[in-house]
């Protein structure tokens, strides 16, 4: 099995297609079983945030898995494979492990450094595990990803640059509001782990009174009793937009919530005097219609925004160290995954010579019946050493030639100088499970594309 990474990302497509290919969280086991039934995958973990939607995979064959995932991307999409191709990035092999790690790290946020990815990402594998779409492979590489991350976080300073998107964009929206949001009455609209965070952020700001309002009003209460903020049904949302300045709009609806219909009517009762109503709008599918960024005296920041504004970020000396932490941790990953992918031939070649000693003793005791029970065993015994310390040098350096760079090879010549058989599975499926211990007709692509270990962009 190799690992696959087929996605689109806010590098790579605009919003409108990033709603298209966004699974829904009740939909999420649905589109893993999904991608499992397809022939080439064999594990699948599907990552679906505001701004990237990836899938993570096992697979048997780099063309087969590409077009099972683009088939099912192009599925929960609604649309032909064909109009997804040039928003897809793929990356095959150590491409794979290092894009993976590169999200855990940060590297590869709207914002560098961002840890909300960190619980994303969890989040994701927690689900796979429970639609049990994650296999062996990809329960290491999962666990491997979050390690990755939280190092890049304890290790460097990347936290300097590394503000959620919620902060960022609230940084924008001061930007619009004389520099500064204390004092702001503001409203978040959602009340999941991106709503809390932002109810969380506008009280660290000192913005307030702070309004919330979700489709479930359980969730909404519980959020604004933390905060001290008030919680408001949904029906009520047109009065209580014309009481802010602010708000961040974050639900897993999959229509949008800040319509025209509602914005307009409550910036009449708004008043044009009292500036203009900012709509951060961290949704996908979108919160906020379309139209509602050309109505007069409203400002719709929203990822597409972000995207343009935060493409030259700072911190590029932290983001340069955690690549060396990332580019250490692949080597590190790929080493193992090539020792452990050698594993399955050493056990089979051992197996070969019990097979070869166990049919020669055999014959040993119909041509000899007059040997004794201990004599036969001493022969036995004798023999098996024998083997064992023939065996034992080449197969120790047979694992460590497998480690480095280019050491599959050798597991194949093995194969090929003793006929082996060896079953075609993960090569981590020798390894004990692990439970993890964090508090879309298919698209054409040449294999020219795609070296042995490399990645398409």
């Amino acid at each position: 099995m190799k690992l696959l990474v087929v996605g689109a990302s806010y590098r790579t497509a605009p919003v409108a297609t990033l709603e298209q290919l966004a699974v829904p969280p009740a939909d999420l086991t649905r589109t893993l079983d999904r991608l499992v039934a397809q022939p080439y995958v064999a594990e699948a973990v599907l990552v679906s945030t505001c701004n990237r939607v990836e899938v993570y995979a096992a697979v048997s064959g780099f063309h087969g898995g590409l077009g099972d995932i683009c088939a099912v991307l192009a599925e929960q999409a609604g649309c032909a494979p064909a109009a997804l191709a040039n928003h897809l990035y793929v990356h095959y092999d150590a491409a794979a492990v290092d894009h993976v790690f590169r999200v855990g790290a940060g590297l590869d946020s709207m914002v560098v450094g961002e840890a909300q990815i960190l619980g994303q990402l969890r989040d994701a594998y927690h689900s796979a595990s429970g639609a049990d779409s994650a296999g062996r492979l990809l329960h290491e590489l999962m666990q491997q990803a979050l390690r990755v991350g939280k190092r890049a976080h304890a290790e460097t300073n990347i936290d300097r640059a590394g503000q959620s998107v919620v902060t960022a964009a609230l940084d924008l929206a001061a930007g619009l509001l004389d520099g500064d949001l204390a004092g702001r009455p503001a409203m978040v609209v959602g009340a999941g782990a991106m709503g809390s965070l932002g109810v969380a952020t506008l009280s660290r700001l000192g913005a307030g009174p702070l309004t919330v309002t979700n489709r479930g009003a359980d969730r909404a209460v519980r959020l604004a009793e933390s905060y001290g903020a008030t919680a408001v049904p949904m029906t009520e949302l047109v009065d209580a937009l014309a009481t802010v300045d602010v708000v961040v709009a974050a639900t897993a609806a999959t229509e949008p919530v800040l319509t025209l219909d509602v914005v307009t009517r409550a910036s009449a009762r708004r008043g044009a005097d009292r500036g203009p109503l900012v709509l951060l709008d961290l949704a996908v599918p979108r919160d906020v219609e379309a139209g509602v960024a050309a109505l007069p005296g409203v400002e719709v920041i929203d990822i597409d925004r972000m995207a343009a504004i935060l493409a030259d970020g700072p911190a590029a000396a932290d983001a340069a160290e955690v690549g060396r932490i990332v580019a250490a941790e692949v080597e590190a990953f790929l080493s193992w995954l090539r020792g452990a992918d050698v594993a399955p031939t050493v056990a089979a070649l051992r197996g070969r010579a019990d097979d070869v000693v166990t049919a020669e003793l055999g014959r040993l005791a119909q041509r000899r019946p007059d040997f004794s029970d201990d004599q036969r065993a001493e022969v036995a015994r004798t023999v098996h050493r024998v083997v064992q310390r023939l065996l034992h040098q080449p197969t120790v350096r047979v694992r460590q030639l497998a480690a480095e760079p280019g050491g599959d090879q050798y597991a194949a010549l093995l194969r090929e100088l003793f006929d082996l058989e060896v079953p075609q599975t993960s090569p981590v499926d020798t390894v004990p499970d692990v439970v993890a211990s964090d508090s879309d007709g298919r698209p054409s692509f040449d294999a020219a594309d795609v070296p042995p270990t490399g990645g398409v962009r």
